[in-house]
């Protein structure tokens, strides 16, 4: 069985870094736990509407096998059961992007991408929605992944998004590493977008000079003596 989760998400992937992400808000609970998929090496999924999750692991090991996102997607859903229910955003590691809009989505549904990005929305209160989040994520190139991906969620809440109203919200950015840049959910509230853009700037200041300084791959170490530092109570 599957839910409807009408959506208006973004995935998208920054050209410099090659870090991967998605944001997405709907008006039904935890969207964070059903909608995104990203692995680093292969890309990033979203997949909405009447919503079948099983859709993005097949498309990421597709594109970790070398397929583009258009042939993932489209070897994908072409084997999907009830296809035309469902809507999909794709992202692969070398920028090429591609996505699907069934027939028998709500409308107003709908989808526009470009290298790097692909833009996806259905029971819209309109394309003003997902035209506003395409324009951001072109026009911002110099933020943070995770910051434009924000950006084009709160331009897409202002021209109009889910025409049933506000729910939950999630951004999530990964890169190399095992732990996520940025992973942050609003699972239940009346201005989910709002409250998502509150939390990531408590995560500016709180969490991710932290993720920052995690161990890595390249720094086993880390860099934690900077940030207890920093932390340190001043004389």
């Amino acid at each position: 069985m599957s839910l409807n989760l009408t959506t208006f998400s973004i995935t998208a992937r920054d050209a410099d870094d090659g870090t991967l992400g998605v944001a997405v808000s709907t008006k039904v609970p935890a969207v964070g736990s059903l909608c995104p998929f990203i692995r680093f090496g292969a890309g990033a999924v979203s997949t909405q509407a009447w919503v079948n999750p099983g859709l993005g692991p097949l498309i990421l090991d597709r594109l970790e096998a070398g397929e583009s996102a258009e042939g993932a997607l489209e070897q994908v859903m072409a084997e999907e059961v009830d296809g035309e229910l469902r809507q999909v955003g794709v992202v692969d590691m070398r920028g090429g992007s591609a996505a699907f809009t069934g027939r028998d989505t709500d409308a107003w549904a709908g989808h526009r991408s470009g290298t790097n990005y692909s833009v996806q929305g259905n029971m819209l209160v309109g394309e003003d929605t997902i035209a506003a989040m395409e324009q951001v994520i072109c026009e911002r190139s110099s933020l943070t992944l995770g910051e434009r991906l924000l950006l084009a969620l709160e331009a897409g809440q202002a021209a109009g998004g889910d025409r049933r109203g506000r729910q939950s919200a999630a951004l999530i950015v990964r890169g190399a590493d095992v732990f996520p840049l940025v992973d942050l959910r609003v699972d239940e509230h009346s201005d989910p977008v709002s409250e998502l853009r509150r939390i990531y700037e408590v995560a500016k200041i709180e969490l991710f000079p932290f993720i920052n300084a995690l161990p890595t791959r390249e720094n086993p170490k880390g860099e934690f003596a900077a940030v207890r530092a920093a932390m340190a109570p001043k004389d």
